[in-house]
């Protein structure tokens, strides 16, 4: 989250030197930003060198980054499938709400457009993509198995052969 935001970070010098770093949102893992001045002494009494710093981004235990656009796999009911839900679901910026509309498939990729990461001077900010994932009950009920074998009677159908 740092990365996408941005954020101070005091950092400590290989010499003991201690540094406040300011992080720029958007920033990309691997970025190396460079303090000028704020490296060691130079030779023979002359100006200080620059710190070079690399930036590790740690990942998130949920939203992945491609470029500016986040991904995020959103786990759904199969009835919120069948029928269609409003959820809220996080973004980087906070939660908001996303119509999931009816017979929603596994794997459907939803657009939040403007809800990626947005780096220092960009025009524009990437977009949050979010996966769809059906997640079945632990436990099917009587009534569910029921209902979905007489379905199955009247409606088979199958999804390879379309």
């Amino acid at each position: 989250m740092e990365a996408v935001k941005g954020a101070r970070k005091r950092v400590t010098l290989p010499e003991g030197g201690v540094l406040d770093l300011n992080v720029p949102a958007g920033v990309n893992d691997g970025k190396t930003l460079r303090l000028k001045g704020k490296g060691a002494a130079g030779i023979g009494g002359g100006p200080s060198g620059d710190a070079l710093v690399e930036i590790k981004v740690r990942a998130h235990d949920q939203f992945k980054r491609l470029g500016n656009d986040i991904l995020y796999d959103l786990p759904i009911t199969i009835d919120e499938a069948i029928l269609g839900a409003k959820i809220e679901v996080p973004t980087v910026e906070g939660r908001v709400q996303v119509s999931i509309p009816k017979a929603t498939n596994s794997g459907q990729v939803m657009r939040l457009k403007g809800k990626g990461v947005h780096p220092k001077g960009a025009a524009k900010a990437g977009d949050q993509l979010v996966t769809i994932r059906i997640v079945m009950p632990d436990k099917i009920d009587e009534q569910l198995a029921y209902f979905m074998s007489e379905w199955r009677l009247k409606n088979a159908y199958d999804p390879g052969r379309k």
